[in-house]
């Protein structure tokens, strides 16, 4: 078992942790919300009382902040230069590609390792341990870490070189937003027809239209138990949190000379929806705006 330092308890962080605990890790946590800080206490774990004390000490550093700026400042601030010689890094925040190639620049200049290892399965797959990593790094890197992630997710994928964890992120993200815009009009378009959306769905799960987007996370309530559509567009997901990875994407499109029309215009329609005051709702909630609700 390994002394881990966790920088970042909020959503995602936060239940992430406290499955860390829960497979016998010893764990001193750090956020700015104290409330959060006094839950991992309360679970079994400590409060670092800064981002420094939760890297002092720790054989292993997880991060999960809101942005690159974050990442950058923290690392810059308090990991490297005080993480303790061997510590292993590892960024589980969904950034910018350049920032993390960067900062894991220059967490090896420093002779530490260093992982980006963004995560997908929202709140749920965080309570759960179920997460899906997608990680970039070293081969060396990513066996040691290894037993870390199995602790918060059910998926560990080495997708290459530092930064590949951060690319393969805002990849699949695009494609989901693409992909859940295209559910939600269909599904509104059925409506409009009257056509039944029980029987264009039991059609649609089996036939070429098929995704995730609609069999796992279908924006009709009714459908899928488990979909926020059935609370009111509770979040799992935020549509803030995707128009933020929407405008990653964008930005590594443009930076990798990409052509992305369709991931261009879902970030244009998830900005809509998000500037409409809906930010805090789940990101399938956008079927609402394209129903004109």
């Amino acid at each position: 078992m390994a002394n881990i330092g966790f920088i970042g308890l909020g959503n995602m962080g936060l239940p992430m942790a406290l499955n860390l605990l829960k497979a016998g890790h010893t764990v001193q946590g750090f956020d700015l919300v104290a409330d959060a800080v006094a839950k991992l206490a309360a679970s079994g774990g400590s409060n670092a009382g800064s981002a420094a004390g939760a890297v002092d000490g720790a054989e292993v550093v997880v991060t999960m902040l809101p942005a690159g700026r974050h990442v950058r400042q923290v690392y810059e601030d308090a990991v490297i230069g005080r993480a303790r010689k061997g510590a292993l890094l590892i960024d589980s925040s969904t950034i910018d590609v350049d920032t993390a190639r960067a900062v894991a620049a220059d967490a090896e200049a420093a002779g530490l390792d260093m992982l980006d290892a963004p995560v997908s399965g929202g709140t749920a797959g965080a309570a759960a341990g179920t997460l899906t990593f997608m990680v970039g790094g070293s081969d060396a890197a990513f066996a040691r870490a290894a037993p870390v992630l199995q602790a918060m997710g059910k998926t560990l994928v080495h997708a290459g070189p530092s930064g590949s964890g951060q690319a393969a992120k805002v990849c699949n993200n695009m494609m989901l937003a693409i992909s859940m815009i295209g559910v939600s009009e269909a599904f509104v378009m059925a409506e409009k027809l009257g056509l039944d959306t029980r029987k264009l769905f039991d059609i649609s799960s089996t036939a070429t239209g098929q995704s995730w987007a609609m069999t796992s996370y279908c924006p009709v309530p009714g459908l899928v138990p488990a979909a926020p559509s059935n609370r009111d567009f509770k979040p799992g997901f935020t549509a803030a949190m995707m128009l933020k990875d929407l405008d990653l994407a964008q930005d590594a499109a443009e930076s990798s000379k990409a052509t992305t029309p369709l991931g261009a215009h879902a970030a244009r329609l998830f900005r809509d929806y998000v500037e409409s005051g809906s930010g805090d709702l789940d990101f399938s909630g956008i079927i609402n705006m394209i129903r004109g609700s």
